[in-house]
């Protein structure tokens, strides 16, 4: 229950609207409004989480670790690869997303439409990892 109070969520929560653009609420009791779309698939379930609570394997993550490092986006167009600039500028990814809305539909969509998104799918982590404890 006090992970539902808006203030205990944590600056970094995503705020995603139903379709009433009403702002939805965490729960989990009868899978809530959340795991009823994204349920079926631990996957995206697992990507959506990360998404969702900004613990995700991007640079914006990564540099809170290591911060004298750099985590360009791979697209080349931001100076750090972070959540708002996956959802709605990357090139890399299908635009799905509708940034008007931020509706809970269409990040599933956008997360089903892009596989690679929010997912641990690279060595650049590993390779940070290991250049930093040698």
């Amino acid at each position: 229950m006090t992970f539902q109070a808006s203030d205990l969520k944590g600056r970094q929560f995503l705020n995603l609207l139903d379709e009433d653009f009403n702002i939805i609420k965490p729960c989990y009791a009868k899978g809530g409004p959340w795991l009823k779309l994204f349920g079926h698939s631990n996957s995206l379930c697992a990507r959506a989480t990360r998404a969702i609570t900004n613990h995700t394997p991007i640079g914006e993550y990564r540099l809170r670790f290591f911060p004298r490092k750099e985590f360009k986006c791979l697209c080349r167009l931001y100076s750090i690869e972070s959540r708002w600039h996956i959802l709605h500028e990357c090139r890399r990814f299908n635009r799905y997303w509708n940034p008007r809305q931020d509706s809970l539909n269409h990040f599933v969509m956008f997360l089903e439409a892009n596989p690679n998104a929010f997912a641990f799918n690279d060595n650049s982590f590993s390779t940070v990892m290991s250049r930093s404890y040698n």
